[in-house]
C-alpha cells in the first residue's frame, strides 16, 4: 500500500508543534501500525532527517506504552492497542493523521511521546496493599467469592495506556483511577486501605489536572482492555462510603 501520513512533530514541550506530511510506499497489510512507523523512520534516517519519536515497548498489547491518536481515535479504528493494530485496517491511498494524546495532564515530550507520569503518581497514592500475603499456598487460605474475583480480574486488566483520557472530551482519568481502585478494594487483601485508597487516589487524580467526568462513555469505548463504564459508578460508591466514614 501507499499511504500519506500526517504526523504531529514537536521538538520539545516548549516548542510549537505542527503536522508534517510524509509519503510511505510498499506497506504490507500484515504490518502492525508501529512497524509501519518503523519503516517511515528508516526512510527519514536514510534521508538524514530526524525520526519520529513515539512510545513502544512490548508490542504485544500488554505494557500500555504505545499511545497514538489515529484519525481522531485513540489507538485507531479498532478496539485494540496501537501495536496490535494492523495495516489491513487501512486502504491503499489513505491519508492517516497521527497525533499524541491530547490532555493537559499528559504534556508532550517530543513528537508523539507524552509524559504519563501522572498515572504513576495516582497509583503511588494508593495502589498498593500492606497486608502480608505470605507464600503462594498461603494466599489460598483466604477464600474470595468468584464474583469478587471476576470483578477484580476485570479491572486488573487495565494497562494504563491512557486511551481513556485521550478519548474523553474532558480529559478525565476516572476510568483509569476506578480500575486501580476497584481491583484492590473488592479483595480481602485490599481491605486495610479500602477507605484511604479511594480518597487518596481521587485526590491525587484531581491534583494532576485531569478533567471532571460527565459519563459521556468515550473512555470505555476506547479502552483496549474493555474496562466497563460502571467501574466509575463503583468507585463513586467507594468514595462516598469512605467520605461518610471519615466524617464519623
Amino acid at each position: 500500500m501507499k499511504l500519506t501520513l500526517r504526523v504531529w512533530r514537536q521538538k520539545n514541550a516548549d516548542a510549537p508543534g505542527a503536522m508534517s506530511t510524509y509519503e510511505v510506499d510498499g506497506i504490507s497489510q500484515d504490518m502492525s501500525f508501529l512497524e509501519m512507523l518503523d519503516t517511515l523512520n528508516e526512510e527519514l534516517i536514510l534521508a538524514g532527517d530526524d525520526p519520529v519519536a513515539f512510545d513502544h515497548d512490548c508490542r504485544e498489547g500488554i505494557c500500555g506504552a504505545c499511545s497514538l491518536v489515529i484519525n481522531g481515535d485513540a489507538h485507531g479504528p479498532e478496539r485494540t492497542t496501537t501495536c496490535q493494530l494492523h495495516m489491513r485496517a487501512f486502504d491503499d491511498g489513505d491519508t492517516v493523521d497521527i497525533e499524541p494524546w491530547r490532555a493537559s495532564a499528559f504534556p508532550v515530550v517530543k513528537d508523539l511521546v507524552v509524559d504519563r507520569s501522572s498515572f504513576d503518581r495516582i497509583i503511588q497514592a494508593g495502589g498498593y496493599i500492606s497486608a502480608p500475603t505470605g507464600t503462594a499456598p498461603d494466599a489460598h487460605a483466604t477464600p474470595v467469592p468468584k464474583p469478587d474475583a471476576d470483578f477484580a480480574f476485570e479491572h486488573a486488566e487495565c494497562i494504563g495506556c491512557g486511551a481513556c483520557v485521550a478519548a474523553c472530551p474532558n480529559g478525565s482519568a476516572m476510568l483509569f483511577t476506578s480500575a486501580k481502585v476497584n481491583h484492590l478494594n473488592v479483595l480481602p487483601q485490599g481491605a486495610p486501605e479500602r477507605e484511604t485508597r479511594v480518597l487518596d487516589m481521587v485526590e491525587q487524580m484531581d491534583s494532576e489536572g485531569f478533567g471532571g467526568c460527565t459519563l459521556t462513555g468515550e473512555c470505555a469505548t476506547a479502552c483496549p482492555k474493555g474496562i466497563p463504564l460502571p467501574s466509575i459508578s463503583a468507585m463513586n460508591k467507594e468514595w462516598l462510603r469512605a467520605t461518610r466514614k471519615a466524617r464519623r
